[in-house]
């Protein structure tokens, strides 16, 4: 990967086993901008989801990393800014500044939009301790943290792989994927965090129906793609969501490592 940072692939590699593989699908200035934007949400997260950092410090943090992606970044106020919590917070948060730099310039402004939404949104949601009360809540909560990633996707679609998408069908995909997670972690998140995503109301079934819906909406998004190298980058993600909805519907915790690995190869095969 000449002209992007080898230490960038690495640290994606270690933090993402769904989108490492797609990622290396991509051409090079999307392949590029794509694990930028993925280490520069991953750094985001890490703060949202910090078990031992305060909420209202985590509203201020991420109110603040929002601002800064307003303007071009500085990396001595965003250091000024984590203060202390730079001890609690994982190497792929510190390093923010190096994401941004790795990213194609043409594709740096819409990186920067989308974390600054993302921050903002997410400090939101610490605030109310990701308290969901009702669907539109849900909504709201998964834009944030995943439909945006689907709309800036489309962004990057358009700019780099000539793709016009629908972008509410690509804040579905985005949502689909966090439904799935958000079923497979609801006893981990509730016993580790004390924190349910789920909305007053909903029991399992409900949480399901949505997860589904979501995915519907994603698999007519795949329908809307022609180039080859971004349906591979879409269809695995996607697939993998399915797969692990089946197995949650079947009482299991998870897919097995060769259903991972067999997904992964019929992915490239179709």
């Amino acid at each position: 990967m000449s002209g992007f940072p080898k230490d960038a692939m690495r640290m994606l590699k270690e933090t993402s086993r769904t989108f490492y593989i797609p990622i290396t699908f991509l051409q090079k200035e999307l392949k590029y901008s794509v694990a930028s934007a993925y280490l520069v949400f991953r750094a985001i997260d890490e703060i949202e989801d910090h078990e031992e950092i305060d909420n209202e410090i985590k509203y201020t943090i991420l109110m603040q990393v929002g601002e800064l992606c307003k303007r071009p970044f500085d990396n001595e106020e965003y250091l000024r800014i984590l203060g202390t919590t730079k001890e609690q917070l994982p190497e792929v948060s510190l390093r923010l500044e190096e994401w941004l730099q790795a990213c194609p310039k043409d594709a740096l402004p819409i990186l920067m939009n989308a974390a600054y939404e993302m921050a903002s949104g997410m400090a939101k949601w610490a605030k109310a301790n990701w308290n969901i009360r009702t669907r539109e809540d849900l909504d709201d909560y998964t834009y944030y943290v995943a439909g945006l990633v689907g709309v800036m996707l489309s962004d990057l679609w358009e700019l780099y792989g000539e793709e016009k998408t629908d972008r509410d069908l690509a804040i579905g995909y985005g949502r689909g994927l966090q439904a799935v997670n958000i079923l497979r972690n609801q006893k981990e998140d509730l016993d580790e965090r004390g924190v349910s995503f789920v909305p007053d109301g909903w029991n399992r079934a409900e949480l399901f129906k949505y997860a589904e819906e979501n995915l519907t909406k994603a698999d007519e998004y795949m329908k809307s793609l022609n180039k080859r190298s971004i349906i591979l980058f879409c269809r695995l993600p996607l697939a993998l969501a399915h797969k692990t909805l089946k197995a949650l519907k079947e009482g299991r915790e998870k897919m097995s490592r060769t259903e991972v690995e067999e997904t992964v190869e019929e992915v490239q095969t179709n």
